[in-house]
């Protein structure tokens, strides 16, 4: 009979179902020991799942949070000492312009510089034909010389009739008209002398010379040319050695400046727009005797020493005046500074990292800081970068600023940002 064996029963074909008796339970029979390590195996997997399930919710938790955070950088509230500003844009004046001319009339000779030189005080700039002025001069000194012979003769001959006057021989009519005429010639010498220093003074004319050190300009008449006596201009000379330069300030502003000119002088800094870098230090040399009613402005003058000769007349510059100087001034950054319905306002950054709108008031604008006169003190953290997203009580998470700006944070999370002023 055929028999088949499936799990513990035995089948044969035309006979009844009957259970197989084999040797299981001796054969395959586990060990208590790995039996209760398999159960303590499976309750392990079990909890290291919690664990893991635990662990994901409270990173979900945290990230949640951390997403609703805002980033933001902050600066520390600084007390120090600034000095308060006004910028401006000035002109370049020269400090002195003399403009050129002939005394004498005549042809130009020679000419002994070139356009744009820079010339000294004394230095011979144009020649006039001067043979006609010397032939003047020589005909002054020989009626000059005439005249002092008959004046002398006059003298003596006045001297001797004084003489026959005393002893009665002429009478007092003759010895007037003698006395007369050598009075007259001693008048015509003196004319004579002060036609000689006339002509010697014309001569001198046709060798013209620079009144001023400074810059001279273009050429305006050539040489070969007939000019009269100051008929037309010759050159233009500019003295850039110190120079001006001229600005206007709001009249708001003027007690300010005279307060604090009436201690020191007011220094001012002069920049050129093209060359930032470039700082031209002077002080402030005038102020004008009147407001202009139409602008509300007054003008004022800065004097610059200009060695370098940088500055040339005309030239549009930067100018930059100090009004006043603060001590322990509160500042912080100009960036932290917002505008809004409730006026200017700053967020402040609590200890617990949450935002708070602090409304401020704002005693000047720098160029990079501002000082505030009321709402904050020193130490506190601003918000620089970032106020778009926090509202009053937000949530933040201070970052470094070289991940939003460029600049590094202090260990305190504080940004360190330079100083302006003295």
């Amino acid at each position: 009979m055929n028999r088949f064996r499936i799990s513990n029963w035995e089948l044969g074909v035309g006979a009844p179902l009957k259970p197989y008796r084999h040797s299981f339970n001796s054969q395959f029979a586990i060990p208590n020991r790995i039996l209760i390590f398999l159960v303590v195996w499976v309750i392990g997997l079990w909890g290291i799942a919690g664990l893991w399930g635990c662990s994901r919710a409270e990173r979900s938790a945290q990230a949640t949070d951390a997403a609703q955070a805002a980033p933001v950088v902050v600066a520390p509230v600084e007390s120090k000492t600034v000095a308060v500003e006004y910028p401006a844009v000035g002109t370049v004046e020269a400090y002195a312009t003399v403009v050129v001319r002939s005394m004498v009339a005549g042809e130009i000779k020679e000419i002994h510089f070139r356009e744009g030189d820079y010339v000294r005080r004394g230095d011979l700039l144009f020649t006039i034909d001067p043979e006609p002025y010397r032939t003047a001069l020589a005909q002054a000194e020989a009626k000059l010389n005439q005249d002092r012979v008959l004046a002398q003769n006059a003298e003596r001959e006045a001297a001797r009739y004084a003489d026959l006057f005393r002893q009665g021989i002429v009478t007092q009519e003759q010895y007037d008209r003698i006395r007369s005429n050598a009075e007259a010639l001693r008048a015509a010498v003196q004319a004579d002398e002060a036609a000689v220093a006339q002509a010697r003074l014309q001569l001198e004319y046709c060798f013209i010379r620079s009144p001023i050190t400074g810059r001279a300009g273009a050429l305006l008449v050539h040489a070969g040319n007939l000019i009269k006596a100051n008929d037309r201009d010759l050159v233009v000379i500019h003295q850039v050695e110190p120079i001006y330069v001229t600005f206007t300030v709001p009249q708001q502003y003027l007690p300010d400046i005279q307060a604090q000119g009436a201690r020191n002088p007011v220094p001012v800094v002069v920049t050129l727009p093209e060359h930032p870098e470039k700082r031209f230090e002077g002080r402030l040399a005038f102020i004008d005797n009147a407001v202009d009613p139409a602008t509300g402005t007054i003008r004022l003058k800065a004097r610059l020493e200009n060695s370098t000769r940088a500055l040339w007349p005309g030239q549009l510059v930067n100018v930059s005046l100090t009004l006043k100087v603060l001590r322990d001034a509160v500042v912080v950054p100009a960036q932290a500074v917002q505008a809004g319905q409730v006026g200017t306002y700053v967020y402040v950054v609590r200890p617990d990292q949450t935002a708070e709108l602090r409304p401020i008031v704002v005693a000047h604008r720098l160029e990079r800081e501002v000082v505030v006169a009321r709402g904050l003190q020193p130490g506190e953290q601003v918000v620089v970068d970032g106020q778009v997203r926090l509202t009053d009580g937000a949530k933040v998470q201070v970052q470094s600023q070289g991940s939003r700006g460029g600049a590094q944070t202090s260990p305190s999370g504080a940004q360190t940002s330079p100083s302006v002023g003295p």
